[in-house]
């Protein structure tokens, strides 16, 4: 064949397919139409057969324009940008430093400030915590120097290496892991880190076929020596008063045998303890498995009504101190991660700022702020937000979140959807191939020690030598009518 030959059957191929595309993009164009208009469900598209398809399209794509283009650095929610933005380089152990002044509105109604003291201790830039014991009763106490820990993530709610990435990266760290509700898997034992496991309302992992503690399963983890505490979960900030919510298509075969439940069928928790009466079953809970464990036993929960808290600590001081939870773990309203329905979680139980000063004053009152630590939870991933719990009486805090910021999460808001595009909350195993535990643990690790340092800094600036030594004095909060008023005047009451 001739060039001319060649470049007219070229042309006419082309033609040919041309044709042939134009045409099944109008034989497409026809079924959507038809499609749209004998279907009922939505009437946009019903209305708008075709161009009300694009409605749709843009709400599922509106979240990663907002968060991508539209949304200012201190604008976005539930984490801003520049909050995720600090993570990420801690984590990666990259420059943290920032240029041309704080994006932050400093004068903003309820803005903290932290007060610099005129004359700093000038050695080092950074002071550490000093050794504190959890559970000083105990057969088997628990000590650390760590302050900031990772919360309860449950395997089945995190994939298989996002929990084995934290448990090594917990154990570089020197930091504790909790479980979360879902029972212990192989993969928090993995980094050979210090386990907190969670018995959750639903007890997986330690329950009979009653739903009651079972003491063989309990004494067999006690035995673990990475397992330093247990926590008895009465509620968490995403869902109070609602058990805890792993939807079916994330129960695997191999999660549904940890936890006892069927596979593919969604895990629902009771909203509480079928033993919880009364406070006082509370604390026979307590005693209970802080007899057959001999280890550290605390409880969880998000604040809500408060009588029931001042009845508590009116029966401890009835059966003595040695009644008293070791620890109690306050969860913020605003923390969760999973699952949970949005009325629950847009308003019920109270924020951090309220239930934290509250329970530490009650502690105070009955005399048992040095017998029962305070360990803080809920959006919690930066050091001054820590500083902050820590001035309010906290002695520990634990963050969930700032850890999956840690491992790689790009708030993408699918952690219920089996659909996580960094593999963190899925169990689909393409997804799952991009996290690789060696690398992420070395993240999680680097953003626990850096963010220890970095409160370490704080402190320092206030002139003390413990971030623990942190109080309400170090500290500014802006009123609404724009004037700083010391904190301790706004919490005052509350030790009263």
């Amino acid at each position: 064949m001739t060039d001319t030959q060649w470049f007219i059957w070229g042309l006419e191929l082309f033609s040919s397919l041309f044709l042939i595309i134009v045409g099944c993009g109008v034989l497409l164009l026809l079924y959507m139409y038809l499609a749209d208009r004998l279907q009922t469900r939505q009437a946009v598209r019903h209305n708008y057969p075709i161009i009300g398809r694009f409605r749709y399209f843009f709400e599922k794509q509106g979240e990663f324009f907002r968060q991508y283009f539209f949304a200012m650095d201190r604008e976005e929610l539930p984490f801003n940008r520049a909050e995720r933005s600090w993570v990420y380089r801690a984590a990666k152990n990259v420059d943290r430093t920032i240029a041309f002044g704080s994006t932050r509105p400093l004068d903003a109604n309820g803005s903290i400030l932290f007060l610099n003291t005129a004359f700093p201790n000038v050695e080092g830039e950074s002071v550490a915590s000093a050794p504190i014991t959890i559970g000083e009763l105990c057969e088997h106490p628990y000590i650390t120097d760590r302050i900031c820990h990772i919360s309860a993530m449950s395997f089945g709610a995190l994939s298989r290496p996002a929990v084995t990435a934290l448990s090594h990266g917990a154990a570089m760290a020197g930091c504790w892991l909790n479980t979360g509700e879902g029972g212990l898997s192989p993969y928090h034992l993995k980094g050979n880190c210090d386990i907190v496991f969670q018995i959750g309302t639903a007890k997986y992992g330690v329950r009979n076929d009653k739903g009651h503690l079972d003491h063989k399963k309990l004494r067999q983890l006690a035995a673990k020596p990475q397992i330093k505490m247990f926590e008895i979960k009465m509620s968490q900030g995403a869902k109070p008063g609602k058990g805890g919510i792993l939807p079916g298509i994330k129960v695997t075969e191999e999660i549904a045998t940890i936890r006892g439940i069927p596979v593919g069928q969604d895990s629902i928790s009771p909203n509480g303890h079928i033993e919880f009466q009364t406070v006082g079953d509370i604390l026979d809970m307590i005693h209970k498995v802080r007899r057959i464990t001999g280890k550290p036993t605390g409880i969880k929960f998000v604040l809500g009504e408060q009588h029931w808290l001042a009845a508590l600590f009116a029966e401890i001081n009835q059966r003595g101190a040695a009644s008293a939870p070791d620890f109690i773990t306050i969860d913020g309203a605003e923390g969760g991660t999973g699952a949970a329905p949005q009325p629950l979680m847009d308003y019920v139980g109270l924020p951090l700022k309220e239930s934290l000063p509250i329970v530490v004053a009650l502690l105070k009152q009955n005399g048992l702020k040095n017998r029962v630590r305070v360990i803080a939870s809920g959006k919690l991933i930066t050091p001054s937000r820590v500083a902050w719990a820590l001035a309010l009486g906290a002695d520990f805090i634990a963050s969930a979140r700032g850890n999956m910021f840690a491992l790689g999460c790009i708030q993408a808001l699918q952690c219920n959807k089996d659909t996580c595009p960094t593999g963190i909350t899925t169990h689909n195993k393409k997804l799952q191939q991009g996290l690789d535990p060696r690398d992420k643990s070395v993240r999680v690790a680097n953003y626990n020690r850096i963010l220890h340092h970095d409160l370490g800094m704080l402190a320092h600036t206030c002139g003390i030598n413990d971030p623990r030594e942190l109080s309400p004095r170090h500290i500014r909060i802006v009123t609404e009518t724009g004037f700083s008023q010391a904190l301790d005047d706004s919490y005052r009451h509350l030790e009263r």
